[in-house]
């Protein structure tokens, strides 16, 4: 009895090793197709573009002069389409931001534009800050 579940529990740690390996290559020849898929020539190109996104977006001293190039973006390029958007975070910095575009009476699309936070978030913070008419209404 214990010598068939030693060969059972031996068998199911083969299958796991091989379940593991085969993981392993479909990984990497998904890793492989990911800087074309994204539209870059080379993995170099990919990679230089990860670095600057994980920084902000911005050039850094140890970065390349290319990575605060004037080229459009992939995401200008297609039009803006594409993945998720980051959830901004809102500040009370952001809030008092917000509070003086409007005194400036700037609109909720260019308030949204120039702090780079969606227009439903801008006009979230205007409700919360009391900066928006109350309706006429209700409605049935």
């Amino acid at each position: 009895m214990t010598n068939d579940t030693l060969k059972k529990l031996e068998a199911a740690r083969a299958k796991v090793a091989a379940l593991e390996a085969n993981i392993a290559a479909q990984r990497s020849k998904e890793l492989a197709t990911l800087p074309g898929r994204y539209g870059f020539d080379s993995t170099d190109e990919f990679i230089k573009a990860l670095r600057a996104a994980g920084n902000g977006g911005g050039s850094t001293s140890g970065g390349s002069a290319s990575s605060g190039s004037s080229a459009p973006s992939r995401r200008e390029q297609s039009g803006g389409g594409g993945g998720r958007r980051r959830r901004a975070v809102i500040t009370d910095e952001t809030k008092d931001q917000v509070k003086a575009l409007v005194e400036e009476g700037r609109t909720g699309a260019e308030i949204a534009k120039s702090l780079h936070i969606s227009l439903p978030s801008v006009q979230n913070i205007k409700k919360q800050l009391g900066l928006v008419k109350a309706r006429g209404g209700k409605r049935k």
